[in-house]
């Protein structure tokens, strides 16, 4: 595909992730949980917890950062918390999707195994 093609598309995943982690910011306003504010914002950086894994090797980091990075999961959660009436596990799905969603708003997007800073976006870090 062309690089201008291609430029358009990331803008416009990019532009998504920026309109998803506003509408789990606005779910989770509503959902009035009573989660502090200080617990929520740890909860909604909970995620990136993840990139651990790549201590066993890219691979495996790749798949274990991409599992819980994924849209969704975080839906997943929201939905069942939703369905089973329990607002703390729909709100922390919230956040989950959320925090997607603004890894995506940066360009942080899915992992390659091949290298942390290869992903679905392009690369990040020092060797953009």
């Amino acid at each position: 595909m062309e690089k201008a093609i291609l430029d358009v598309l990331v803008l416009w995943q990019r532009a998504e992730g920026a309109l998803v982690f506003a509408a789990a910011m606005v779910l989770f306003w509503q959902l009035g949980d009573g989660l502090a504010w200080w617990s929520a914002i740890l909860l909604f950086f909970a995620p990136d917890l993840s990139f651990a894994a790549y201590g066993l090797g890219p691979r495996f980091g790749a798949a274990a950062y991409n599992l819980v990075h994924i849209y969704g999961l975080g839906l997943c959660v929201l939905a069942g918390g939703l369905a089973l009436s329990l607002p703390l596990v729909a709100g922390l799905g919230a956040l989950w999707l959320g925090h997607a969603g603004f890894d995506r708003a940066l360009g942080y997007g899915l992992k390659s195994p091949e290298s942390f800073s290869l992903t679905h976006l392009g690369r990040i870090g020092k060797h953009r």
